[in-house]
């Protein structure tokens, strides 16, 4: 008896099985099972998938090149010196007022509540032409003028204390016609490219704690000491977190820092305590002499209020009540409230994220780079317009004691204006010059001193 052998039925191809069945996984179309594992990724919806894909884009991806972060530190600068100019108007109208009506001889009106907003604007276009001219520079140029930078800006402090003048206890300005210069503006940007530059030399050396501080310490010191006696603690720390941060960039031990912390506080603490103006600030930020008849507290106070009635929308844009005499320095240190009052909660966000563009950008091309001299300089500008924006929105908010300390780009005030523009020049330059990164990397493709471009 012959068996026959059992037929059985014909097996479809697998990846026929798999586009025929529901819900099956999706074929490799590229050859790249990384690539492919990554775009079947699941992205998250609602607001956390918003937020992730907004940093992704904020972040850039490694194929990304220079075009982008250069126009969003462009586009954030320039949008924040415009609301500038318009927060100026807006807040010095008033006074400008008040000022002209002091006056015996008779004067134009209109030329009178625009004075403010046309020195500012003078300065800004100055600014923004000086840091179109940086921008074109290489690192080259940069380190060449490090030095010649240190010594004017040490000049020019020891002539404020010879020949400055002072306003309200603080001798910052000299006098120059009807224009009024205030060197420690310039101080800061010519104290990051000298750091940048001794730092960078020391690459080797950096670990080592005296290689580390000295010629840095003795020479910052020179310059916060001088900054110190003409009154000025607020600037003087923003000096101090430039140092910091140039240390930091270039390697410098943590235990460094903890030290220097500790001396930095018990400096600071020496300063209020032999000055009754900052002994009496510090009090009224504890709450601790708001009863008194000056009222140490009354400034704050009346920049609470202004933020509190601005609510969510804002009054409108010069419908601010409270700088009708009520705040002082309302178009200077004080303007993040005015810009509270008049647009709101959602006008204070809009200037905080442009801030936040300006630092994320920043970060994404120094993390292009290999010289540490573009790393340290980019680092050092990065935590003096961050910080020094951290610290006059703390100040106002209540976060942070009064210190004087105006807000980059908006702040009412010429020298800090130009030199602030100045110092974005110097990230321009460093932006339009980012090294490609290679492709699935984070890192640039050449180190910056490689390219004959970059070093111009």
């Amino acid at each position: 008896m012959v068996s026959t052998p059992t037929r059985h039925p014909r097996r479809r191809p697998a990846a026929r099985q798999h586009s025929g069945s529901r819900g099956s996984s999706r074929v490799n179309a590229s050859g790249n099972p990384a690539a492919d594992a990554i775009a079947a990724r699941p992205e998250r919806k609602g607001v956390l998938g918003a937020f992730g894909r907004m940093w992704r884009f904020l972040e850039g991806s490694d194929r990304q090149t220079s075009g982008s972060s250069y126009y969003m530190i462009l586009g954030a600068t320039l949008a924040l010196t415009a609301i500038g100019l318009m927060m100026v108007l807006s807040a010095s109208s008033v006074e400008s007022i008040a000022n002209a009506a002091s006056t015996v001889e008779p004067t134009d009106e209109g030329a009178i509540v625009f004075d403010f907003f046309f020195k500012q604007s003078m300065y800004a276009v100055l600014g923004v032409v000086l840091m179109l001219v940086l921008s074109r520079l290489g690192p080259r140029v940069f380190k060449f003028l490090a030095w010649p930078g240190l010594g004017v800006a040490i000049v020019l402090l020891v002539l404020v204390l010879l020949i400055g003048e002072n306003i309200n206890g603080n001798q910052n300005w000299i006098r120059i016609g009807n224009q009024s210069l205030q060197p420690s503006e310039p101080a800061k940007l010519a104290l990051a490219l000298w750091c940048a530059t001794v730092l960078e030399r020391k690459r080797g050396l950096i670990r080592d704690w005296k290689h580390a501080l000295i010629p840095v310490a003795p020479l910052g010191g020179v310059i916060l000491l001088l900054v110190m006696l003409g009154g000025d603690l607020g600037t003087a720390i923003i000096l101090g977190m430039i140092m910091a941060a140039a240390l930091f960039f270039a390697g410098a031990p943590m235990k460094l820092f903890t030290l220097v912390g500790l001396l930095g506080i018990a400096g600071a603490f020496g300063a209020i305590l032999l000055n009754s103006t900052r002994s009496t600030r510090i009090q009224a930020w504890l709450r601790l002499n708001c009863e008194s008849a000056t009222d140490p507290c009354f400034q704050t106070n009346q920049g609470l209020f202004a933020l509190a009635s601005g609510g969510w929308w804002g009054v409108g844009i010069g419908q601010s009540r409270q700088k009708w005499n009520w705040i002082p320095e309302a178009h200077n240190d004080f303007i993040f409230a005015i810009i509270g009052e008049e647009f709101g909660l959602i006008g204070t966000l809009v200037v905080i994220a442009l801030f936040g563009i300006l630092a994320v950008a920043t970060l994404r091309v120094a993390r292009r780079y290999t010289d540490p001299f573009v790393r340290i300089l980019m680092g050092s500008i990065l935590v003096w317009l961050i910080g020094q924006a951290f610290v006059n929105i703390g100040m106002v908010t209540g976060v942070l004691p009064v210190i004087g300390v105006p807000l980059p780009f908006i702040s009412y005030g010429g020298s800090a204006l130009t030199f602030t523009l100045a110092a974005v020049g110097v990230l321009l330059a460093f932006a339009r010059r980012m090294p490609p990164a290679v492709p699935g990397t984070a890192g640039p493709a050449v180190s910056s001193n490689q390219t004959s471009a970059s070093d111009k």
